[in-house]
């Protein structure tokens, strides 16, 4: 096959970058090697920079359609005591609030608007193995398919393959890692309409529990590489955890019947000192894995796309090839945001989260809580900062 672009991945970063190229005239092809986006633990969160990109290509009210809800702020209950940890409503934009939407409608939404170009095509159950180079550069990505191998020749090859990335990987890009302050469990638990649990629950572990409508989706932060111990303690020790935590659902922990229905997400944040070489570009979690905290991971990766496509849609469209300088544009102008965030949720975010599995979180509340409560201002501040990103982009084109 031949593209102008060939993206790896069909996560928030690929199916954004994908959209805004093939509207640009650009010949894309994405390479998505599931067969659907039906990923049962996948970020939720649609920030207000989100909202406003898809408000600005004109589609805002068909999204709201989809089935989600609305958190204007964001509140962590800490021992009993709860405390705005950012409030959105102040902000200047057409929705002032996150919007938890299963991803996989996400991107079925954006994949549905993508197919309406005529040079947009999304190859489902295609899993890039190998870069193709020819004298140092990438020049297309050779992929396992149900049909057999397929080589995608492209000018410019667009690694948006998450944290795992195997564009990265094959390009010999080494990310320079952080020490990540938890890693997550996710599992399910029945919901009832007169449930009432918070979305954050700092304690004896700290529990995040999102809505899904007729079930609720937990997500039990534990300290880095402690899931072995938490499992040679036994399941009823972890369904008490839970149960503390969420006294609400205590009727309902013995739905956790084993360890097959908890799925441990090992977190990672690293950084490429590098996201470029000839012919490639990484983007999103490819060139920067975010931790969870705050679920602005997904936020980054759109806006890399968005910058992606604003830098370069006009130079592919015109039929050039881009070039190093072109790439390192890119990286210049979204690298920044990236550091900076991720400094924000090693260092001030670490003390949310416990040091190990007989920590009381509300023993070491993260200092930043108490100029919230005594300085409101700074809610609208960190609002503005969660929900919009350091450096939010605009649709150029």
């Amino acid at each position: 096959m031949r593209a102008q672009c060939c993206v790896v991945g069909g996560g928030p970063a690929g199916m954004m970058a994908g959209l805004l190229l093939a509207r640009q005239g650009v010949e894309v092809t994405v390479l998505e090697k599931h067969a659907d986006f039906l990923r049962d633990f996948r970020g939720d969160t649609v920030h207000p920079s989100t909202l406003e990109l898809i408000a600005e290509l004109g589609w805002i009210e068909e999204f709201l359609n989809l089935p989600h809800t609305k958190m204007p702020q964001v509140a962590v209950n800490m021992g009993g005591r709860d405390v705005t940890f950012a409030d959105f409503s102040r902000l200047n934009v057409r929705c002032p609030y996150i919007a938890f939407m299963p991803q996989w409608d996400v991107l079925d939404f954006l994949a549905g608007k993508a197919t309406a170009y005529p040079s947009f095509r999304l190859l489902r159950r295609a899993q890039a193995t190998e870069l193709l180079t020819d004298q140092g550069r990438v020049t297309g990505v050779l992929a396992d398919t149900a049909d057999g191998p397929v080589e995608v020749r492209a000018d410019l090859v667009i690694g948006a393959d998450g944290r795992h990335s195997t564009v990265r990987a094959r390009a010999g890009l080494t990310p320079v890692s952080a020490s990540p302050p938890m890693d997550v469990l996710w599992f399910h638990l029945p919901r009832r309409p007169q449930d009432q649990v918070p979305f954050f629950q700092g304690g004896k572990g700290a529990l995040i529990s999102i809505d899904r409508g007729d079930y609720w989706q937990m997500a039990y932060a534990i300290p880095a590489a402690a899931f072995d111990e938490l499992k040679t303690a036994g399941l009823p020790a972890f369904r008490n955890r839970v149960a503390h935590l969420a006294p609400a659902l205590r009727d309902r922990v013995d739905q956790i019947h084993d360890w097959e229905a908890v799925h441990h997400l090992s977190v990672r944040v690293d950084r490429l000192p590098r996201w470029h070489r000839p012919g490639l570009l990484c983007i999103g979690d490819a060139a920067h894995a975010m931790s969870p905290a705050g679920g602005v991971g997904i936020n980054l990766a759109v806006q890399d796309a968005v910058a992606t496509a604003n830098l370069l849609g006009p130079l592919l469209a015109r039929g050039g090839e881009p070039q190093d300088t072109d790439l390192a544009r890119v990286q210049s102008r979204r690298e920044r945001a990236a550091r900076i965030t991720q400094a924000f949720q090693l260092g001030i975010l670490r003390d949310l989260y416990p040091k190990d599995l007989g920590d009381d979180t509300t023993r070491h509340v993260p200092p930043i809580f108490t100029a919230f409560r005594t300085l409101p201002p700074l809610r609208h501040l960190l609002g503005r900062f969660i929900g919009m990103g350091v450096r939010p982009e605009h649709i150029a084109a």
